[in-house]
């Protein structure tokens, strides 16, 4: 009974033992958003190449000291009254298992090394780089900044969607405007923190034109969860016709509705913290300088994320829907707090924490109106 027993209860380890195996291998799965174990780009591949290699050894390690374990449990396994001999200052053996970590220590560090290198130069300087963009982090965004087409002197201001071109090379310079945040797309590009006043740069290359998920990496307060940004991959052509009509105003429109949101956004204090000028001058010295406190908002009606990726504005076919963005953006405005916890709007925002000053729901229906008008 007391061996049937131990065969059950053997059985039924194996058994958890293979399905906690099977829900391992469901969780990596390369179809899954955010798994980097489908690479699209240079650094992410030659990081899974690094890992493959790593777990490989430790593979290796592992079956070689569990079948050690297994055969000594099992050639020593009965009693035996006698003093077994005694074995001291074996020396070939002390030599050996102090040299053979050595040596697969060193066999590891040489594809590390050359990977962390090739990760943090890029294979082009900043001036032959095809874009080079600010990206800052924030409570809890990402702002991006481009090159503006015609003037040097003067930015494109973007956010929660950085866009490239397909299969050239861009230079991400990080910043952090607060704490400290991490810039990830797990398809494209490792994890690089994002730290203020210590500035840091990476570099990524999309191979294939598509929509990637980013994420900051970084526990960064109580809203971290939900600061995500989308990465778009795209031809040459498009990007430039992109950055191109980024560059510009959204468009005015006479109708008394928007009219009347735009003055409820002037009024109610909203373009304190938030521009709707697509544009910003450089500093003197060629640097960026600060921006307004929250995201600029002049295309914001284009953008498939808001609030940082609290909601999504596309439908199933991945393309940003109007009637879904004007719906999420009336749920982020009536109750933001509900949307994305520990936000710093509701805190700061005048409609928000003085009740005298609380929108109305016709103040609040122009105010979303004239919001979907940003295009």
């Amino acid at each position: 009974m007391v061996v049937l027993a131990g065969r059950r209860r053997m059985k039924r380890l194996g058994v958890s033992f293979l399905a906690a195996l099977g829900v391992l291998m469901i969780g990596c799965t390369p179809s899954h958003p955010q798994s980097t174990f489908d690479p699209l780009g240079p650094v992410a591949e030659s990081q899974l190449d690094l890992f493959w290699i790593i777990f490989g050894v430790g593979a290796f390690i592992f079956v070689a000291v569990e079948v050690a374990l297994i055969y000594a449990a099992v050639t020593f396994r009965r009693h035996n009254e006698d003093v077994p001999r005694q074995t001291h200052g074996n020396n070939k053996l002390e030599v050996a298992w102090t040299a053979v970590p050595i040596l697969i220590l060193a066999a590891v560090a040489v594809p590390t090394i050359m990977t962390i290198f090739d990760n943090t130069n890029p294979p082009v300087s900043a001036d032959e780089a095809a874009v080079v963009v600010d990206a800052i982090g924030h409570q809890w965004w990402f702002e991006f900044r481009y090159p503006h087409p015609d003037d040097a002197g003067k930015q494109v201001v973007f956010a929660n969607e950085l866009h490239v071109p397909v299969g050239e090379t861009v230079i991400v310079r990080l910043a952090s405007d607060d704490v400290i945040h991490s810039f990830w797309v797990p398809k494209i590009a490792g994890k690089v923190d994002m730290v203020p006043n210590n500035d840091n740069s990476l570099w990524l290359q999309a191979d294939q034109a598509g929509t990637y998920s980013g994420q900051c990496a970084e526990f960064c307060g109580v809203a971290h969860a939900i600061m995500r940004f989308t990465l778009i991959a795209e031809p040459r052509a498009d990007f430039d016709a992109w950055l191109r009509l980024q560059s510009t105003p959204p468009p005015e429109y006479t109708d008394p509705l928007v009219q009347e949101g735009k003055e409820v956004f002037r009024a109610s204090g909203c373009s304190g913290c938030h521009d709707t000028n697509p544009v910003m001058n450089l500093g003197p010295d060629g640097a960026s300088l600060m921006g307004r406190f929250g995201p600029n908002l002049a295309h914001l009606a284009s953008r498939s994320l808001l609030a940082g990726g609290a909601f999504d504005n596309r439908d199933d076919l991945g393309q940003v829907n109007a009637s879904l963005f004007q719906a999420n953006v009336r749920s982020w405005l009536e109750d933001p707090e509900d949307a994305k916890p520990g936000n710093l709007m509701v805190r700061r925002a005048a409609v928000y924490i003085d009740p005298a000053k609380e929108l109305n729901e016709a103040e609040l229906s122009a105010l979303v109106i004239y919001l979907t008008r940003l295009k």
